[in-house]
């Protein structure tokens, strides 16, 4: 039987405000495609055909794009909506109550808000040939505590030894990167109740010498925050331009770096676009605009002479003649910036119009 696998969809995604104040966190677009179909086109590679959306808010929002890709991809999508948050190890369970996993097979369990270099395949035949409870994917990180996860001690074989809390002395940095290969035994393990997979339910199968770990060989970022989002897509298109060059635009006097351009775009003369850009559906440049380490959801406007740097623009967000706008900004959808005004570090809601400059990092309601 082919294995399944289920995917934490979870909540609000409230790090990714103001983005997630007009679409699901899952939705929102990372290299030109759905942060949530990355990870259903990796499990298919892996020759899932059967996937669970683990969701706690507004499933309803969730359909359009369960019908439309699980027909495109002829596989079943089932969204099990939790009445209450269940963390992130309660929603297996409830997924195990409804008949939607089953005790046949190992399934696979990834959190929604990680990017990386999935092999899955190699990770579920890793898992088969040590017969354990679970093995997760790890990876290595120059700083554990930023991502608020434990560090990882593990004997050379990969069996996990236990889990360090961050503190004062050097544990190692090797972190849990999110995603899991788990034997239908987890199941007497498992309530449904909120519970921590990382907290609760990892630590005491160490204990138990029974989890193992497989090191994540290629890229890998949490992209739950803005910061995130755009270093994990810069990696992201590293990964494609060593792995599907084809995807990329191709270099030239206006091209620096990595950049993906959606076909619809329109890029006006004398513009100089990248390192590390992504051009989404329906976007204008007008002539001489300048992007570097950006995000460009569908449909955005950026005016002539105008800068974006390291940044995200939201669906059909637009700036002025003349504009700037740099250090970590992220425009909701429908924002709409006056020309010659500069803004850092701002981030502005849905709908709004702003006229004046906006020097210093805020919130603008």
């Amino acid at each position: 039987m082919a294995p399944k696998g289920l995917i934490l969809v979870g909540g609000l995604g409230t790090q990714l405000r103001p983005l997630t104040l007009s679409r699901a966190k899952a939705l929102i677009d990372f290299g030109n495609k759905p942060l949530l179909l990355h990870l259903i086109e990796s499990l298919v590679r892996a020759g899932v055909t059967e996937i669970i959306l683990a969701i706690n808010y507004r499933t309803e929002i969730m359909k359009p794009f369960v019908e439309q890709y699980q027909d495109q991809y002829g596989i079943t999508i089932h969204c099990s909506e939790e009445e209450e948050p269940l963390g992130t190890a309660g929603p297996i369970a409830l997924a195990k109550s409804r008949g939607l996993l089953d005790d046949h097979e190992p399934f696979f369990v990834m959190n929604c808000d990680i990017a990386c270099d999935f092999n899955l395949r190699a990770l579920l035949d890793f898992h088969k040939s040590r017969g354990k409870v679970g093995t997760i994917m790890v990876t290595r990180v120059d700083e554990p505590a930023k991502y608020g996860k434990s560090v990882v001690v593990a004997h050379e074989t990969g069996l996990i030894e236990r889990f360090v809390e961050h503190g004062r002395t050097f544990a190692g940095n090797l972190i849990n990167a999110g995603v899991y290969v788990f034997s239908p035994s987890v199941f007497d393990r498992l309530e449904v109740r909120s519970t921590s997979m990382e907290k609760e339910v990892l630590p005491r199968l160490a204990e138990e010498n029974e989890l193992y770990c497989q090191h994540l060989e290629g890229y890998w970022m949490n992209v739950k925050k803005p910061r995130d989002f755009l270093q994990g897509q810069a990696l992201y298109l590293a990964h494609l331009a060593k792995q599907r060059p084809e995807e990329l635009a191709s270099a030239s006097g206006s091209i620096e770096g990595h950049v993906k351009i959606d076909a619809t775009a329109q890029i006006g003369e004398g513009c100089l676009i990248g390192p590390d850009v992504t051009i989404g559906p329906n976007c204008v440049l007008e002539e001489g605009v300048r992007l570097r380490r950006c995000v460009l959801l569908d449909s955005v406007r950026v005016g002539a002479h105008s800068a974006v740097s390291d940044s995200i623009l939201g669906w059909r967000a637009s700036t002025g003649n003349w504009a700037r706008v740099e250090g970590v900004s992220v425009l909701g959808e429908d924002v709409h910036l006056a020309p010659e005004i500069f803004v850092n570090g701002a981030l502005i809601l849905p709908h709004k119009a702003i006229s004046e400059s906006v020097n210093e990092p805020k919130i603008i309601m």
